[in-house]
């Protein structure tokens, strides 16, 4: 099998070079013949690598790879998905993928085989992180060329966000409003250092639910969300939490949507309006992986639809986005490689 690796380079473990971007570049000296690679830094560069791999005939003996961050894996998805319609492929019939963890979480591909770095990926110690996304990267790309990798069928979720007269389709994995927006955008302000940021501003949310701090009341604060799933229109107008996934492990070991992949026609998606006294004491059943208690929407769907019509922000993969309306539906089915 031969592979194309898609880089970004502005990706936090790959914009200046270092241990990630080594290996890959030592297995692409390894093996010339079987290896290509493409280094983008823009979404044009993306769209352009991907329109090469849709053209190239010889793509069914290909792997493809992405190495980056959640936001690099969606984008690079939705690239080659559209660039493989385009060029006359089937729903679903893109070639193999694999997930390089070049950012700075990767949740997504923590979840379908990723074990390493974590809490002491990022500050004084950030060589541990680096040290593992690098061993396995090496792994993972020869387990691939000398067919030793194991190729899983994973669910994606096809998303469509409407803002103004602009109409914008992506295929991702996690897609959040309420909290999750304003989660990132704290976390966004701190200067999105990684994990241990991210479960300070956890800790620092969960215990200001018990005390009503500012940082928990600014978080969790119900706001204006109409939620329609399954032509089901939700008990409730205002929303704290909304969230749909095809991924268990929302990152720091936060289970909420603790029936994602279950189907890959379905998706779970959870949603309160419950407000920040009742929701942020519930930290401990998120991270026991079980339900919350209390007025909400807990299901495996095959549509949602977010209305926001004061908000207007959502995440999609870790990437704060525009959108008024949210369409969410269950995506293509990709193979995924792991060791």
């Amino acid at each position: 099998m031969r592979l194309a690796v898609i880089v970004n380079r502005r990706a936090r473990r790959l914009r200046d070079g270092g241990p990630v971007l080594s290996a890959i570049t030592r297995v692409m000296h390894s093996e010339p013949k079987r290896v290509r690679l493409f280094e983008t830094s823009s979404l044009s560069d993306l769209e352009a690598a991907a329109a090469k791999l849709a053209a190239d005939h010889g793509h069914a003996q290909r792997a493809l790879v992405i190495a980056g961050g959640d936001g690099s894996y969606m984008a690079g998805i939705t690239a080659l998905h559209a660039a493989f319609a385009k060029n006359g492929g089937a729903e679903g019939a893109l070639p193999p993928i694999a997930l390089i963890p070049g950012g700075t979480v990767n949740t997504v591909a923590r979840n379908w085989g990723y074990r390493g770095g974590g809490l002491l990926s990022i500050g004084a110690i950030g060589a541990i992180g680096d040290r593992d996304a690098a061993k396995y990267t090496s792994l993972l790309l020869s387990a691939i060329l000398t067919g030793k990798a194991i190729a899983t069928a994973r669910p994606t979720l096809r998303v469509r966000s409407y803002h103004g007269t602009s109409v914008v389709e992506r295929i991702g994995f996690i897609v959040g409003a309420g909290l999750v927006t304003r989660f990132f955008e704290v976390y966004m302000q701190q200067g999105a250092r990684g994990y241990r940021s991210a479960a300070s501003i956890v800790m620092r949310v969960f215990g200001g639910s018990l005390a009503g701090g500012a940082l928990a009341r600014r978080v969790l604060e119900p706001a204006r969300c109409q939620l329609e799933v399954d032509g089901v229109r939700a008990p409730f107008d205002r929303t704290s939490l909304v969230c749909a996934s095809v991924v268990r492990d929302l990152g720091l070991g936060l289970r909420l949507l603790y029936r994602a992949g279950e189907s890959r026609e379905r998706f779970h998606i959870v949603a309160t309006p419950l407000d920040p006294s009742r929701l942020g004491p519930q930290l401990p059943l998120v991270l026991a992986g079980k339900p919350l208690f209390g007025t909400r929407v807990d299901v495996l769907a095959r549509k949602a639809t977010l209305t926001m019509p004061n908000e207007g922000a959502f995440v999609l993969d870790g990437e704060l986005e525009a959108g008024e309306r949210v369409e969410i539906e269950a995506g293509p089915t990709i193979q995924v490689f792991s060791v």
